[in-house]
């Protein structure tokens, strides 16, 4: 069998495939509530035949959202709301997960299809919030720094998004602390200018993670994996970098984290990334290497026998496909049938094959 067709357990959970929906944000919710769109959207792809399915980044506030249309899991309406949705890919054989997220300075943005402009209050956005008064760019909201009153507050959000992820029936969470947002904004030196007890040394900018995955893995299951999404760089000198991510993987190794989803860039406007197919996977190699926990690889991976040469050669335990899944739900059937991987058809759909 292709090794992109095994199982993987983590926990109690197993993955039918290795091959991963990443989540990817369809700014189509009206305060937070997922509804058709997503229904259709999440479950074409776990008819698909994908292993796991991560749910677009979820906002665990109001003011934690990207834009005014993003998913939230701030209230019960939201959890109910998933809950349809969860039910529906579970019963595809997929493992339904959610990705927890707090986008920090760069909140109160317009969707990428009407320019990513920042929305003012007036227009129904909020005043975004980051470790440091800096904004991401030159276009974006200027963000108001954190008191260290206030962190305690982010930390319970993310727990309290965590408890009802659970009682939605997720079955799998991952804490976004990538893409340049509120977690990763504390972790990198550019965009994090504190002088308090979370600024400065390696061991303070990651002290708000490690909280947050701390109150998180006091709610969700000990039963149930939780898997941490990382830039491993910034791609911007004196940023973060892989050197810091192979330690701090380490560090969340031992505090519950099951798999690292290992990503890189989206702190600073302008980055010049090298980018070509699987230019992520030597990040993800030595994470898995160096740090002795499991990855997820991602990043312009579209062809199956790429994504089974990462797996067979031990540099990433799953794949996460983003794009591809949206240009081609089916992509794994297709992997399975170019493979020779074992992957079951819906019985509605037996006849095709």
């Amino acid at each position: 069998m292709a090794r992109l067709f095994a199982p993987l357990e983590q926990r109690s959970l197993t993955l039918r495939n290795r091959l991963v929906v990443a989540p990817m944000c369809q700014y189509s919710a009206v305060d937070g509530v997922p509804n058709d769109w997503h229904l259709v959207h999440l479950g074409s792809r776990a008819v698909g035949g994908a292993g796991a399915i991560i749910a677009e980044a979820t906002a665990v506030s109001a003011q934690g959202r990207i834009s005014p249309s993003d998913t939230g899991l701030w209230n019960d309406g939201q959890a109910e709301a998933w809950s349809r949705i969860v039910r529906f890919v579970a019963c595809q054989g997929t493992v339904p997960g959610i990705q927890l997220a707090h986008a920090g300075r760069k909140a109160s943005v317009a969707p990428p299809w009407l320019g990513g402009i920042a929305v003012t209050p007036q227009d129904g956005g909020w005043t975004p919030v980051a470790p440091s008064g800096v904004a991401f760019s030159e276009t974006s909201p200027l963000p108001r720094a954190l008191h260290e009153s206030e962190l305690k507050n982010v930390v319970d959000d993310f727990a309290c998004a965590a408890w009802r992820a659970k009682a939605a029936g997720f079955q799998l969470a991952e804490i976004h602390a990538a893409h340049g947002y509120l977690l990763h904004q504390f972790l990198s030196p550019l965009s994090n200018h504190r002088n308090d007890e979370y600024g400065g040394s390696f061991e303070n900018r990651i002290r708000l993670l490690l909280e947050v995955i701390d109150a998180v893995r006091k709610v969700w299951p000990e039963r149930l994996p939780l898997w941490l999404r990382l830039s491993a760089t910034d791609w911007a000198e004196g940023g973060w970098d892989i050197e810091q991510s192979v330690e701090l993987a380490r560090i969340v190794k031992s505090r519950g984290i099951d798999l690292i989803d290992v990503s890189s860039g989206g702190l600073m406007h302008g980055a010049k990334i090298p980018l070509s197919p699987g230019y992520q996977v030597p990040f993800a190699s030595r994470i898995r290497n160096e740090a002795g926990i499991a990855t997820g690889a991602v990043g312009l991976i579209t062809k199956p026998e790429h994504a089974e040469t990462i797996v067979e050669n031990g540099e990433a335990d799953v794949v996460l496909f983003a794009r591809e899944l949206l240009r081609d739900p089916y992509f794994p059937r297709r992997a399975a049938k170019e493979l020779s991987g074992e992957l079951h058809a819906p019985e509605q759909y037996l006849r095709a094959w």
